[in-house]
């Protein structure tokens, strides 16, 4: 049996009248590849945000490592290894590309930086960011302000800075969101080369079906906040319950748990 490496006991959050995750049982292995799919409003992201500690369980419990980390806020879960890219990119848009990646690979390290300090202290830094830089095509922009990035390019450069912070556990929110055609294939290359490393858990939110049948090892789906299903993707695309709703059709209640 695969070692858990993120598990969820009862997970729940409501915003008034609504529930928005209900009551979710799941475990995450540990370098495996599980995707998250549902229709709009199933309470994909807003799970992403319980997982990465946006927002703060109504009940339920959050493990990492079989440490509980429900309360923990997200510079703590990052401290410990968990990383979350968002729909929106979330990059310093002054710094050079570079720079974006040298502050994490510093971070990571404990070393802060120093207007004083000669800057060939911080070479090392800089030569391990470039590696990352390779990862993700970006080596040939490196000293362009961010800001300056396409769209596409400034996801890499996020994925980049997440890696960088050594991060176990990649969250990753819809990271082909509003790019162009001509920008997926990159993304989902460098995607792929982390996955083959096999050094990495991540997790996935995505509506391309097509990039979740070739990546995941295992599929969860949500619908109405509630677990519909979790399991390979030959199955759960096989599963008539999770047809139905995609589909908008009604399900049996108690299939959700079974």
């Amino acid at each position: 049996m695969l070692e858990s490496l993120i598990e969820t006991k009862d997970l729940t959050i409501s915003f008034g009248g609504h529930t928005a995750v209900d009551s979710v049982d799941v475990q995450v292995a540990r370098n495996q590849f599980k995707s998250i799919i549902g229709p709009n409003g199933a309470g994909k992201t807003t799970f992403f945000n319980l997982l990465s500690g946006q927002l703060t369980p109504t009940k339920g419990q959050i493990f990492f490592k079989n440490q509980e980390i429900t309360k923990h806020s997200p510079t703590e879960r990052t401290r410990l290894g968990i990383g979350r890219s968002f729909q929106i990119t979330n990059v310093f848009p002054n710094l050079t590309v570079l720079e974006n990646v040298r502050l994490a690979v510093q971070s990571q390290a404990g070393t802060r930086f120093q207007m004083l300090s000669h800057f060939k202290k911080y070479k090392q830094f800089e030569e391990k960011a470039e590696e990352w830089l390779e990862l993700v095509f970006l080596q040939g922009k490196k000293d362009i302000p961010a800001k300056n990035l396409a769209h596409g390019e400034k996801r890499k450069l996020e994925i980049a800075m997440l890696l960088a912070l050594n991060t176990e556990v990649l969250l990753l929110d819809e990271p082909t969101a509003g790019m162009s055609l001509e920008e997926v294939p990159a993304i989902l290359e460098i995607i792929r080369k982390i996955k083959l490393k096999g050094d990495r858990t991540i997790v996935l939110i995505e509506h391309k079906m097509d990039m979740i049948m070739d990546l995941s090892d295992s599929v969860m789906v949500l619908f109405n906040g509630r677990l519909l299903a979790d399991g390979a993707p030959e199955q759960i695309m096989k599963n008539e319950t999770v047809q139905s709703a995609y589909l908008g059709g009604l399900y049996d209640d108690s299939a959700v748990k079974a």
